[in-house]
């Protein structure tokens, strides 16, 4: 599959999340949408891996630059968070170690799962 078509298949599955979104009563995020819509598809067989590694590799490999705008964003607001610093920086303190021990723990406990199925390999 081309890269331009590869990247249409992620777009469109992004275009789809944004108009369940829409839809939705309740405010939910796209972009959680669409990776779910995406884990579903690659779950039934649908969309294959290989068919979108040469762009998902791509992206991956830029990802700081999709920073950019939300590093901007931050920036626009420091009055608002410089109000808010000391919450803030506890919330931060707290939250990071916690989420790096749960994913950690997570991809161990994935790990044993798929050790114990016989699919040990990637």
């Amino acid at each position: 599959m081309s890269v331009l078509a590869q990247l249409a298949v992620i777009f469109a599955v992004c275009l789809v999340g944004e108009g369940i979104s829409a839809l939705l009563p309740i405010p939910f995020p796209a972009t959680v949408l669409a990776m779910v819509i995406l884990l579903c598809l690659l779950a039934a067989k649908v969309v294959k891996p290989r068919q979108l590694q040469e762009s998902g590799d791509f992206l991956l490999d830029h990802m700081a630059f999709f920073f950019v705008p939300g590093c901007v964003s931050l920036l626009k607001y420091w009055d608002v968070m410089a109000a808010n610093l000391l919450p803030l920086v506890v919330i931060i303190l707290v939250t990071t170690p916690l989420v790096f021990f749960l994913t950690g723990h997570a991809v161990q406990l994935t790990i044993r799962l798929l050790e114990k199925r016989g699919g040990g390999g990637a």
